[in-house]
């Protein structure tokens, strides 16, 4: 059974159509790169998955457990939301990083936050006293900024960091609840050239830690080189699904041709 299963979801703003009948699944420790032009849909996705936007219908299921049925037509209260967002962690374009957090409390808030979320009587993975959480809540957290390289800025401010480190923060915060599946929405697109290589590599070592992803990407080659499995979005659909020899080493869709033509030569 496959871990991430996405069925005929459909996504509207008023008379426009963005996604048309979406469907994929993700099996655990792959990384599905998704490819296609601006306005293609790319970016709705993510938000409808991870619950940022609520799908027109459809179907969303995580390890078997059905998260969105469009067809039950029940609106979800803000506590279902909030349950299922931590089936998914989000690293934007921009960062998104607190300016008044250092690096180290960027990457905490959110699993202090769900602490305190959580009802009398229930723990925080087994502990239940506050001083031992908060401990283990800053140990996780150094542990994650160490994985992006990041250990001697964790009392850093976002504005003392370049563009490549706060994405290394933003992807340590969006490990720090342990998510079945880590979503990145164009994560070097607001990067300068040379630092999109640095951020690229903590993506590459996430791979190799058996980490479930969804990468929108213009980086064609790093798509090649990562991904399992390619989708190519265009006009709201899957224009193209395989794996990256065959969507990237032998498109067959014309659209699929002509978006890659951009990036050879």
């Amino acid at each position: 059974m496959a871990l991430l299963q996405v069925e005929g979801i459909k996504k509207s703003f008023g008379k426009t159509q963005v996604l048309k009948d979406i469907s994929f699944s993700l099996e655990k420790g792959e990384v599905l790169a998704i490819i296609g032009s601006s306005g293609s849909g790319k970016t709705t996705l993510l938000r409808c998955l991870n619950f940022l936007e609520t799908p027109n219908s459809g179907k969303i299921s995580v390890n078997n457990t059905v998260l969105f049925d469009g067809d039950t037509k029940n609106n979800m209260t803000d506590s279902q939301i909030r349950k299922n967002r931590l089936h998914f962690g989000l690293v934007f374009q921009s960062f998104n990083l607190f300016p008044q957090y250092t690096a180290i409390e960027n990457v905490m808030l959110a699993p202090k936050l769900h602490n305190k979320k959580l009802k009398n009587g229930a723990n925080y993975k087994g502990l239940t006293k506050p001083g031992e959480i908060k401990a283990l809540i800053r140990e996780e957290a150094l542990a994650l900024l160490d994985k992006v390289g990041l250990s001697d800025k964790i009392d850093s401010y976002p504005c003392n960091l370049s563009g490549g480190q706060q994405q290394r923060v933003a992807i340590a915060r969006a490990l720090a609840l342990n998510p079945d599946v880590l979503c990145f929405d164009e994560p070097t697109s607001a990067l300068d050239p040379e630092l999109t290589g640095e951020v690229l590599n903590v993506i590459r070592g996430l791979k190799s830690s058996d980490s479930t992803m969804i990468v929108v990407t213009h980086e064609i080659e790093f798509a090649r080189d990562v991904a399992d499995k390619i989708i190519f979005m265009s006009d709201g659909v899957i224009e193209e699904e395989g794996t990256p020899e065959e969507v990237i080493g032998n498109p067959r869709s014309p659209r699929t041709q002509a978006f890659l033509s951009r990036f050879n030569g």
